[in-house]
């Protein structure tokens, strides 16, 4: 069995701004619920210190499920799914749960400057830098 070729770095991309789409919708969400609970003003200026952790948080822990529920049952978000790329680990599987999670955390590091993504442009398999470190590879 051949293994399928790395993704371009430009399907990646195009996949990640579809998911991005679907995040801000999650966020937009998971926002006016936590202005709710606050009992806020639209004026986030004027809101408690404590309103921006916990709406920080809650933004990067739905971001974080978003990611690794889709990556582990499927090895696909939305996104991905619309530019035909998924994720695999070194079995040709959808990475488990943990690595999924490890593989996210590690793209975060990757976004800072870019320059995890940009590693695809010089692997041989086009592997970003958080899909060599958390053994996967998007195809």
């Amino acid at each position: 069995m051949s293994t399928p070729p790395g993704a371009a770095l430009w399907r990646r991309l195009a996949a990640l701004f579809y998911d991005l789409l679907v995040l801000v919708a999650i966020w937009m969400f998971a926002a006016a619920l936590i202005l709710l609970a606050f009992h806020g003003e639209v004026d986030v200026a004027r809101q408690p210190a404590l309103y921006h952790f916990v709406l920080q948080a809650t933004l990067l822990l739905l971001s974080g499920l978003y990611f690794v529920v889709s990556w582990s049952k499927g090895g696909q978000t939305i996104g991905m799914r619309a530019w035909k790329v998924r994720i695999l680990d070194n079995n040709g599987q959808p990475p488990r749960a943990r690595q999924s999670l490890l593989r996210f955390v590690l793209a975060l590091i990757s976004l800072i400057g870019a320059f995890g993504f940009i590693w695809c442009l010089f692997d041989a398999d086009r592997r970003a830098w958080h899909d060599v470190m958390a053994k996967t590879r998007m195809v």
